[in-house]
């Protein structure tokens, strides 16, 4: 893919609207994320992922048709309502052409409509709840990355067998419900027995565990809790109650590198991986993981990897799409 193809972000502006871009030297890109709040590993990724996007997409000049690129960086620290007034500010008191982000998708069904109101391009890459670019979509919204039914999708392919038995644990908001809910229906073969939903905020999931335990322990064949969770906490302590002694495994989907170093606790334990720097094969995710270990003598995560896609896009894509994967990242089954 050629690095001058980001000349075409006004040609996709055009076809949704009337101008979108300001008539001024500048492009100017509102980037609403959590920089702070449960989500903040996440959005600190999105944040190298996106600036390392622009870089690689314009040649390192950060200009487009003699247009520099502005952006403009706003903290919605997992707050729906938090990021809903941010993204309307940028909109309108930050002259924001486009918006990207956010990393909660209870964040990103709150800013849709704002979208729509202001008839201005939203971005969504890390939030992937259905409903977004399902029932809640408008016109202005585009998606850069997966969502919770290829995730689940994919979780199902590994674990979806006859004679096993199901319980899931999730987040109670948006991303976890939306979650399971695609889950469930990828199912095929297993018995889906029992769906835990706790806060985003739990820290101690020991009466959770016990419920999944109890709906479990007396099922025949293969027993599994499959956990959908992501930010704060530590939902994978639920190992800790023992659940060996009742046949009780647990899998899951991808998640970041520093939270899957803990799944080496789980030898055996099978999911979808969405993102791993060393899978891709194209000269776009070269050029990143060389960039990221040149800047951060560390490899790209997953959040990095779809934040980067971000410009790509822009240039490939004239109108919305359900959903649209990214030149480096998939969900795919996978075992530990």
């Amino acid at each position: 893919m050629q690095r001058r193809t980001l000349v075409a972000l006004a040609t996709l502006a055009v076809t949704l609207s009337a101008p979108v871009f300001s008539q001024s030297g500048e492009i100017r890109i509102a980037h609403v994320y959590s920089k702070t709040g449960p989500l903040e590993a996440y959005g600190k990724q999105t944040q190298t992922g996106l600036m390392m996007g622009l870089d690689y997409a314009t040649g390192g000049t950060m200009a487009v048709n003699g247009k520099k690129i502005v952006v403009i960086e706003r903290d919605d620290q997992g707050k729906p309502d938090l990021g809903k007034s941010l993204l309307a500010s940028a909109y309108s008191d930050d002259k924001a052409d486009i918006a990207v982000g956010p990393t909660s998708s209870g964040v990103a069904l709150a800013m849709l409509p704002v979208a729509e109101e202001y008839k201005k391009i939203l971005l969504v890459e890390p939030a992937v709840a259905d409903a977004i670019t399902g029932d809640k979509w408008n016109k202005y919204i585009f998606r850069t990355g997966r969502n919770s039914s290829q995730d689940a999708i994919s979780n199902a392919v590994a674990i979806d067998k006859a004679g096993v038995t199901i319980a899931t644990l999730a987040q109670d908001y948006a991303f976890g419900r939306d979650g399971v809910k695609a889950f469930k229906g990828a199912i095929k073969n297993a018995k889906l027995a029992h769906e835990e939903y706790l806060p985003t905020s739990t820290t101690d999931f020991t009466a959770g565990a016990q419920r999944l335990i109890d709906k479990l322990k007396d099922q025949p064949g293969r027993k599994i809790i499959w956990i959908l969770w992501a930010g704060a906490g530590n939902p994978f302590k639920i190992a800790d109650m023992d659940l060996k002694r009742y046949g009780i495994e647990i899998a899951t989907g991808g998640n970041i590198l520093p939270a899957m170093a803990s799944f080496k606790n789980f030898p055996g334990m099978e999911g979808a991986t969405y993102y791993y720097f060393g899978i891709p094969k194209n000269p776009v995710n070269e050029a990143l993981v060389a960039a990221h270990y040149k800047q951060f003598k560390a490899p790209p995560d997953f959040f990095t990897a779809g934040a980067s896609a971000r410009p790509w896009r822009w240039s490939r894509h004239s109108r919305p799409r359900a959903a649209m994967s990214t030149p480096t990242s998939s969900s795919r089954p996978w075992k530990a």
